[in-house]
């Protein structure tokens, strides 16, 4: 990054809107601004107005007049970037957008690159690389949860506590480092004691984190439902009644699903994604045999598995189908709720003997038993009800951190990993400098994820992605 370069942008969305908003920032951005800015008043150039302050009037190209413009003005160090920042709101129109973007790389500015200016605000210090990160977990938020998750991020509230961590570890790395200096004369400053108290202590955070990245993750990418069941067992009829649309093809046809069909909904502020699947029989028609093979695949990589029966299954044939899918299942996380569904074809209090939610679940280990009738969309709540129970969002309600990002999880666990060697090392006696190299190990990896350790390549990798403008 060359921090002395000034850039530009289009911030928001391409395409034709009411308004666009322009961003430049960098150290000529009033100047810039200012060759091309015709204020409607003009008491006062640009360069002389003060900070945090809206002004009317155009943007013209010589004499010729492009634009009418709402211009922001925000001086560096007091800008989302730390640096001088100038944005332009115009109308929405393509052209202008453009036009005024290429007047201002013709007298001076450049293109920014994607995440440019949120890497400037990391690099001037206005934010650490894990609030950076969450400014596009923000943008990309698509339910309440993630957006709360991400905002709490985005504040500091997951680099506080690292900090805390850091800082503690450093004044007794120090402590024990010094004590490497007086060897010869067997010194301790360290207390031990102490030390093994605040490593027990942040390997109890550093659990507590590590743990909820399974929920961080499926906030952030939506929680994935597999819909599993025999063919005509009415999993696609299920699917477009809960996303109350005829997403799926619905067909009295053995083995319509063939592929694998995700849509998403959300449901009081938590992203699903609904995974329907390929029927599930003995088959020698290849397509079909791959769906099915997609299907077992679908269900080992699912949170929640929905298991579909017809009511009018025998008891055996439904326990060999849950039997069936609990071995494809490959994780003690996973939930599985059994939907006995056609309900209208069968008599309430034959539903009521043979599915009483308590007994049948003893004897299927289900977590859940829903009797419906997807056709006519009958006790779909029930079933909503049990997929929200699968999440457990104490940790969201009570305003903890949660950690959706696999970068940080990664960073997490080899710190923990590190956290582990140096409570091992305490209690067998080893010497301090390998103590002192394990507790560096930890700090390192914490480092990481705040960005106070970092490499082009890490801030490259991670800025990418990022859309330009922001």
């Amino acid at each position: 990054m060359i921090l002395e370069d000034t850039i530009c942008a289009i911030s928001t969305p391409p395409g034709t809107g009411a308004i666009a908003v322009i961003r430049i920032a960098g150290p000529e951005a009033i100047s810039i601004s200012e060759k091309l800015f015709r204020p409607a008043s003009r008491h006062k150039k640009l360069s002389e107005q003060r900070a945090q302050t809206i002004h009317y009037g155009s943007i013209s190209d010589g004499q010729k007049e492009i634009d009418e413009v709402v211009l922001s003005l925000f001086r560096a160090p007091h800008s989302f970037t730390g640096d001088d920042i100038v944005e332009i709101s115009c109308h929405g129109a393509i052209y202008i957008q453009q036009k005024i973007l290429n007047l201002l790389i013709d007298n001076g500015a450049r293109m920014a690159k994607p995440g440019e200016f949120t890497q400037r605000a990391f690099l001037n210090g206005k934010m650490d690389l894990s609030q950076a990160e969450a400014v596009a977990d923000l943008i990309a938020a698509r339910s309440e949860s993630a957006r709360r998750v991400a905002l709490k991020q985005m504040k500091g509230g997951f680099s506080n506590q690292l900090i805390n961590l850091r800082a503690k570890l450093l004044e007794f790395t120090s402590l024990i480092e010094l004590e490497l200096d007086f060897s010869e004369e067997d010194v301790e400053f360290a207390d031990r004691s102490q030390l093994i108290n605040l490593v027990n202590e942040i390997d109890r955070v550093l659990k507590k984190l590590i743990d909820s990245f399974s929920l961080g993750n499926a906030i952030k990418n939506g929680i994935p439902v597999a819909i599993v069941g025999h063919t005509n067992a009415g999993k696609s009829t299920l699917l477009n009644a809960l996303l109350q649309e005829e997403r799926a093809i619905v067909s009295d046809v053995h083995g319509t699903t063939r592929d694998v069909i995700e849509d998403v909904m959300n449901i009081e502020g938590i992203t699903f994604r609904f995974i329907d699947t390929a029927g599930i029989r003995e088959t020698i028609d290849k397509v079909e045999s791959m769906g099915i093979a997609l299907t077992y695949n679908k269900i080992k990589q699912a949170s929640v598995v929905v298991l579909i029966m017809d009511a009018r299954d025998e008891d055996k044939k439904i326990h060999k189908a849950v039997s069936d899918v609990k071995n494809h299942m490959n994780s003690g996380h996973q939930q599985l709720i059994v939907v006995i569904n056609k309900t209208d074809l069968v008599s309430p209090d034959t539903i009521k003997k043979r599915f009483s939610e308590e007994s049948f679940r003893e004897l299927t280990g289900a977590d859940a038993i829903v009797p419906l009738s997807a056709k006519h969309h009958t006790n779909l709540d029930h079933l909503v009800r049990e997929l929200l129970k699968t999440v457990d969002t104490g940790a969201i309600d009570n305003d903890e951190v949660v950690v959706t990002n696999a970068r940080h999880y990664e960073a997490l666990k080899n710190a923990r990993d590190g956290i582990i060697r140096t409570r091992q090392g305490l209690e067998t006696g080893i010497s301090g400098d390998f103590i002192a190299q394990d507790i560096r190990e930890v700090l390192h990896y914490l480092g990481e994820i705040t960005g106070q350790i970092s490499t082009d390549e890490v801030l490259g990798n991670i800025f990418k992605n990022f859309c330009i403008g922001k």
